[in-house]
């Protein structure tokens, strides 16, 4: 019973596939080459009216502030990258602190409440 349904599908399917329509044999050429160029030129027209309409000019605007923000970040992370080389910041003995911190006799030490720490 199974075999049947799956033969009888897998017929059903394969005739379907048979007459799909392929791509590659498909003539997409214009079949009149006047026409053709008459509707380019309509295209273009419709396109220099509205590459100037004010919408597309905010949004220009937009996409250039937003390269400049981008180019303003690269420099403040180059900053960053600078200050970060700063021994407060590179050498662990420092524990955050802009100072290292004294290392006091056992029975002195203080609770650091910057990077709670007993030194």
């Amino acid at each position: 019973m199974i075999k049947n349904f799956i033969l009888i599908t897998s017929l059903f399917s394969m005739s379907f596939i048979l007459q799909a329509q392929d791509s590659r044999t498909v003539d997409n050429t214009p079949k009149n080459k006047q026409s053709f160029d008459a509707y380019n030129k309509q295209s273009m027209e419709r396109w220099e009216a509205f590459k100037n309409h004010p919408i597309n000019l905010y949004y220009d605007r937009l996409i250039v502030e937003y390269e400049e923000r981008m180019i303003a970040n690269v420099k403040k992370y180059k900053v960053m990258a600078r200050k970060m080389k700063k021994p407060q910041y590179s050498d662990p003995s420092y524990f955050g602190h802009k100072r290292k911190p004294k290392k006091r006799p056992v029975g002195k030490r203080k609770y650091c409440k910057e990077c709670e720490i007993v030194h």
